[in-house]
Order: structure tokens, then sequence, then C-alpha cells
């Protein structure tokens, strides 16, 4: 029997009353392209010993979603709304391309801090630096040590021949300081994150007020890179070099994840500190070819789909001083972070802010009770995404996806990719054949409680389900906003800058030079080719095997 056919009992929380009027610290570690099955916790194959326990003695997220890719999971993250209410729905920004996380969004840190929290940056940014403004000092975090662009080498520390590995603070002036780190070339990425979140540690555990770490770990993205030490563990039961290299990735991350909890421990601050785990999205699974060594089976799919594999990450939330150990069944969807974290700090608001805060509509919920108490979840549904572009490795049509309580429908495509990785019993011609082609639009509908593996497309049998549930997509597209998606700009290039990157556009002289890439669709475009989406329905054939929209 899988764990799927097991009835759930979940476990009564009750937090620690002693806690219950202190405000906590708070640390989210965001993995990336960590798949489902790439940690013990979830019944994988590589040793996570640190992750096994924090998630043993935490409250496991059976239902915790992301997005497809990372850029728009990271503004969902911060932002608290969906990407496409932030222009974020397209892909991820690309070095040299002028756009990121709209400034007109009150962001997690720019909320904390009103309720004197301090907040501190570390690992990947990935939500625009074209200019100052959109980097993580303009954005309310105090403090900033890692990098700017969506990936680095995790040793020398360049992406496409510009350095970017910095520490960012504030002088006694207020003003900002960017330090380019050329002192840390050589060093393994992954070990600087947790050196430096130990460290961090070390200096708040006497600071009064609470803090925010905001830890995005580069682990496990590639390019593949590690130390040799961590390679060797699993030299005599790993037997593809591949597959070893990754394994020792996740090792290598989980190593310096118990260097932080041992560290909350020896400060005396485990005790009134929440730490959030997740991945910022799916395993990615045989994307452009190339061997497969994440695995988000028995979920279908990976990185850049809408099906389970790509949006149903592991994720666990460990506060002992705060939680009971048990397991939530509730659905959470990663926008929900900011509202829960505000309600947080402010003590469910008991504490008013220093000022007051104005944010746009925000589509994520309070989660907080449904975590610690076992109550029912306060989200009942939420868009997938909503993309009328094609995308590099993956859906070639517009596609669009809902969750809406045990359903799921899926417009467009799903992938790729669409199979189940690596497992391949599920990989026959029927399944893989033409009805799931990239070039080819059509209509799922799965019941995610009875099928999480996404099996058996159950879209002929209920029509008229899956146009209710094509009325709600169709209605979060009323309120989209178009992509904030730019070209290339070629005056970003590291070699007008001693081959570093740096804020390009707020270079005195700076001038911008035209692209020869179009990328960037008119708003006219744009809404025809979402409406290819919907259309009502129109031509839905619920007789045909593939259950096409012809």
């Amino acid at each position: 029997m899988t764990f799927f056919a097991v009835i759930l009992v979940l476990v009564a929380f009750k937090p620690d009353v002693s806690f219950a009027e202190k405000q906590p610290n708070i640390i989210f570690i965001l993995s990336d392209d960590l798949g489902h099955s790439d940690v013990g916790f979830t019944n994988g194959n590589i040793e996570t010993p640190n992750l096994n326990k924090m998630a043993s003695d935490g409250v496991l997220l059976h239902q915790h979603y992301v997005q497809q890719v990372c850029s728009p999971t990271r503004g969902a993250l911060m932002s608290g709304r969906y990407p496409i209410h932030t222009g974020l729905q397209h892909d991820v920004i690309y070095p040299g391309e002028p756009w990121g996380l709209p400034l007109d969004e009150t962001i997690l840190p720019q909320i904390l801090k009103e309720y004197n929290y301090s907040t501190h940056a570390v690992g990947k940014w990935h939500l625009g630096m074209h200019k100052w403004a959109y980097t993580p000092l303009y954005r309310g975090f105090d403090d900033f040590f890692g990098f700017y662009l969506g990936g680095e080498d995790y040793f020398s520390h360049k992406n496409d021949g510009g350095y970017d590995y910095r520490s960012d603070r504030f002088d006694r002036n207020g003003n900002v300081i960017d330090e380019l780190r050329w002192d840390l070339q050589g060093q393994y990425s992954t070990e600087l994150h947790t050196k430096r979140v130990v460290d961090l540690l070390s200096q708040l555990q006497t600071q009064e007020n609470p803090f925010f770490i905001y830890l995005a770990y580069r682990s496990v993205h590639g390019p593949h890179e590690v130390p040799k030490h961590y390679i060797d563990k699993y030299a005599t039961h790993i037997r593809n070099e591949k597959e070893k290299l990754f394994a020792a990735m996740v090792s290598a991350m989980d190593e310096g994840i118990g260097n932080i909890t041992r560290a909350l421990d020896h400060t005396g601050l485990t005790d009134n500190t929440i730490v959030v785990f997740s991945s910022d999205n799916g395993g990615n699974v045989n994307c452009c070819g190339g061997q497969v060594t994440s695995s988000n089976y028995p979920y279908r799919g990976g990185k850049r789909a809408l099906y389970e594999g790509g949006v149903r990450t592991p994720a666990f939330v460990w506060a002992p001083g705060r939680l009971h150990p048990g397991r939530s069944n509730a659905m959470i969807h990663v926008t929900d972070w900011l509202p829960t974290f505000w309600s947080l700090a402010s003590l469910r608001g008991a504490i008013e802010p220093n000022n007051p805060i104005k944010t746009k509509p925000l589509d994520g919920f309070d989660q907080w009770l449904a975590i610690s108490e076992n109550l029912p979840s306060n989200r009942t549904e939420f868009v997938i995404n909503i993309d009328p572009l094609p995308i590099k490795c993956g859906h070639q049509v517009p596609h669009a996806g809902i969750r809406w309580k045990e359903w799921k429908l899926i417009l467009g495509a799903g992938g790729p990719p669409f199979g189940w990785y690596p497992a391949p019993l599920y990989n026959t011609p029927q399944v893989a054949g033409k009805c799931y082609n990239a070039s080819y639009s059509y209509v799922e509908l799965y019941n995610i409680e009875e099928d999480p593996s996404e099996t058996r497309n159950v879209s002929d049998k209920y029509p008229d389900l899956v146009r209710f549930l094509a009325e709600k997509i169709h209605a979060y597209n009323e309120t989209a906003v178009p992509m904030g998606n730019k070209p290339y700009d070629p005056a970003s290039n590291p070699k007008n800058f001693n081959g570093t990157w740096v804020p390009w556009m707020d270079v005195e002289g700076y001038e911008e030079k035209k692209s020869d890439e179009q990328y960037h669709l008119p708003l006219d475009v744009w809404m025809k080719n979402n409406d290819i989406i919907f259309s009502d329905l129109e031509g839905f054939d619920d007789s045909d095997d593939c259950v096409g929209i012809l």
C-alpha cells in the first residue's frame, strides 16, 4: 500500500503558551530545483539526516504548492500574490533582462520591518537587478549576502561571463555599500551561504527585537558541482557518476542546514524560532535531454510542468518551541507565507505596525492555525498559472491550470515534462504518445486526492466540471496583468563593467541599446493568445481519447 492510500490521522497541535505573546524569529529556507523524492523524509533514497529529523520533529506539509519555475515562486513568496498579478507568469528573469518584481509591490521584509524585525537575505535573489531599486536592500532587507542573478558557478561565482557574488549593507549614513566578494572565488557557495547564516545567528542572539532570515540556497540547481568529500559518501552505493554528484549536492545542503539548527541551539534561539523549508519548484527532470538525476516520483512531471511534480514540493515547518510533531494535509500555497508571517509578527493583530501598511490585494491566506492546530485550511483553490507563450524545454502552446478542492484542471499543456521520473512504470506509448505532445492543446482533469500521480485523465467523464473550472480560470485571467518580460539589454554586458554584473541602468552615462530579440508581446496580442486557452472551450470533444481542444 502506498502512502497515498493511507487515511491520514492528523495530530492535534497545541502551541506552547509561553511563547503565545512573543514575536517569533523566522527563517525561510528555499532550496532550488529540489524534487519531491530527493530527500529522505519523503521516502527518497538520498541521505538527508538533518532534514529528516527536522521534518520528523516538525509539521510535514503534505500539500505544499509553489510555481513551476523559480522567479515566479520567489515573487509569489515575497509579494503574497500570484504571478499573474505581478507580471511574473512567464518563464524567469534571464541575465541582462531589465525587469523584475514590480516596485509598487509591498513585499515581505518591508512588512516585517514595520513590526521591528531585522531582515537578512542570503543566497539567490533572482527578482531583478537592472536598477538598484530592484535589489534586496532597496526592497526591505537590512543586508544581503549572495548573488543577484538566477544562477552562478558554485566555485567561480560567475554567470554569463560576469562575477556576481556580493555583500551588501548600509553604512552609518544609510547609504548602500555593495561589496563584490572577489575573495570568495573558489569557495563552494552552499557552504558560504550556510556560514553566513551561522554567523548571523551569533550576531543576533543578543538582539532584543526579532529577526527574519531568508536563505535561498542555490542547491541543487545546475551546474552540478560539489566538493569531492561529499561525493565520497556515495562511492559504494551509487554507481552512476551524475547521480552520485547530484546526491552529494543534496547532502552538502543537508549538512549546512544541520549546522544552522546546531547554531540555533548553541545561541539559545531554537525555542522562539520558526523554520520553514521548501523547494522553489519541482526537480529538473530530463529538460532539453540529458540524464534524469532528480526525482519527483510518484508525482508526475517536474520543473516547468503544471503537473504535481512541477509544483508540489517537499516542505515542513520546524518550531520546537511552538509545534508538536505532525503531518498537515492542508492545501498551502507559496503566497500564503506572507500573510502567515504577517500574522505571527503582529501576534494576530495585537501589535500595531510602526506605519500603516498598504499592499495590493493578497492572494495568500494566514495558514498558521491550519499548521499549528490542525484546523481546516483557509484555502480551497489556487490558480497554478496562466501563460500564453511557449518556454524553452516547457509548454509550446498557451496553457493554464487550477486546483479546486480535490480537482485539478489543466488547459493547453501540462508539460513537458509529461512523464514520471525516474521510474519508467507509467511511461508507456499510451501515455507518452500523441495524447501528450508539447505542440498539441488538450484538456486534463484529475482527482488529486484519489489520483495524486495524475495517471487518469477523467475530463471525458465530467464535462460540466471541466467547464466550471475553466470558467474559474477565465475569471482569474480577467484579473491578470501583462507579462513584465523584456528582452536582453546589450548594455548589461559584464565586459562593460570590468567583468562584473552591476545594475547597469543606473550607471552614469547609460544609454539603452536596442536588442534584436522580439520577446515582449503587445498587450492586444497577449490577450488574444490568452483567449486561445479558453474561448468557452469551443470545440471541446469529450469523446476523443485524447480529450483535446480541436
